[in-house]
């Protein structure tokens, strides 16, 4: 009987190995062959939340975000000094560009933004004039 209870947990990480095309394959080979199987896999996938975006990283292997994992290997030592303090002010400085070129972009949206509310605000102007005018001549 263990047997029986193990299989379907045997098929789950044989799917997992192979990653979302394998869960993909499988549930459309369901779908043909018997369709309530494949149904039930679709319906597993939803509820396992297998097909989000973060269940399948690189090599398979399950990550909880790129920005979580990137911090966590940027704190880890490789053994040798010169190369972890290279590496600190490598991303410390790709850090500063990052921020450097965040901020630059949102001046780049305030400006649109403000030329667009200024160019808003004289069509609107340009529109008021003659009803002004045409009350004036009334």
């Amino acid at each position: 009987m263990s047997s029986v209870t193990t299989w379907p947990s045997q098929a789950e990480n044989w799917l997992d190995e192979r990653g979302k095309g394998a869960w993909i394959a499988a549930m459309v080979l369901g779908f043909i062959f018997i369709w309530p199987v494949g149904l039930a896999i679709l319906f597993y996938m939803i509820w396992s939340k297998r097909m989000s975006s973060r269940s399948f990283g690189c090599g398979h292997s399950r990550r909880k975000s790129s920005r979580f994992s990137r911090h966590t290997h940027s704190f880890r030592s490789s053994g040798n000094v010169a190369f972890d303090s290279y590496k600190e002010e490598t991303l410390k400085r790709l850090e500063d560009e990052q921020d450097a070129f965040r901020s630059f972009l949102d001046r780049l949206r305030e400006a649109k933004d403000k030329t667009e509310f200024d160019q808003f605000m004289d069509d609107r102007a340009k529109g008021a004039k003659p009803v002004n005018e045409e009350a004036a001549e009334a």
